[in-house]
């Protein structure tokens, strides 16, 4: 979650174990299950979401 949020995107709510994150004028809205560990099926899928790509979001 800190990687996103040093590119932009902002906590708008909790619901449950998830994290919704926003980012203005952007199309998606992240949801990030608070788990000690993300599954890397999921990890890639956000990532793609939030624009980055694999290379940028492992810089951060």
């Amino acid at each position: 979650m800190r990687k996103f949020k040093s590119v932009g995107w902002a906590v708008v709510r909790r619901v449950g174990s998830h994290v919704m994150l926003v980012k203005p004028d952007y199309l998606y809205t992240l949801s990030i299950p608070q788990h000690k560990e993300l599954g890397i099926g999921l990890l890639r899928r956000l990532i793609k979401q939030s624009g980055l790509n694999i290379e940028q979001f492992d810089d951060l």
